[in-house]
């Protein structure tokens, strides 16, 4: 896979990836399909990787996913993290560029609104994909080789203990990274 090639399939999941960087998700798993430097365990986490770090989780993502990629053929980790982000982003711009040139002119239009109104569901279903794509991977083994080893049966305690913490004391994110980090050191996962 070539520079080029690396940005025009982040190119791609920045284009259509409405809704944030768990909308990126769906597309990183089919880019796992297609290439060998990418792996859907490598997704898992990578994600774990860039929820825990400042800044869009998207970029994070494209960043890693192009360090990944820079290691595995040969360039410099940076180089491959700043083409992948450059082309994760770069179609966001382009695009707040043009409608922020046009939309004055538009914005009273009734096809303008139900483009809009288009994009509320396509993003729902993109960042629910997301969600279910990465409880997936954190809880389910496919490699298994019996029926009870398939469920990752800690990693499921530590969801469902974690899952009642946040919706019942409603702390600040970072307690519950840490708490998920400390657990995962502890247990061994």
């Amino acid at each position: 896979m070539s520079p080029f090639l690396l940005f025009a399939e982040f190119f791609k999941i920045g284009l259509f990836a409405i809704g944030g960087g768990y909308a990126t998700l769906p597309f990183l798993y089919e880019m796992a399909g297609k290439y060998d430097w990418l792996s859907a365990e490598m997704i898992g986490d990578s994600l774990a990787v860039a929820q825990s770090l400042p800044g869009a989780i998207g970029g994070n993502l494209a960043a890693y996913m192009g360090f990944r990629w820079a290691v595995f053929s040969g360039y410099a980790g940076g180089f491959g993290g700043f083409i992948a982000a450059l082309g994760l982003v770069s179609p966001s711009i382009i695009i707040i560029v043009i409608i922020a040139r046009i939309l004055n002119a538009f914005k009273e239009s009734k096809i303008v609104a139900s483009l809009f109104a288009g994009f509320r569901p396509a993003g729902a279903g993109l960042l629910s994909a997301a969600a279910f794509g990465a409880i997936a991977i954190a809880l389910y083994n496919p490699a298994a080789e019996t029926l009870t080893a398939m469920l990752r049966w800690r990693e499921c305690v530590l969801f469902a203990v974690l899952f009642f913490l946040v919706y019942k004391f409603k702390k600040h994110p970072v307690v519950y990274i840490a708490i998920a980090g400390a657990a995962g050191v502890i247990l061994g996962l």
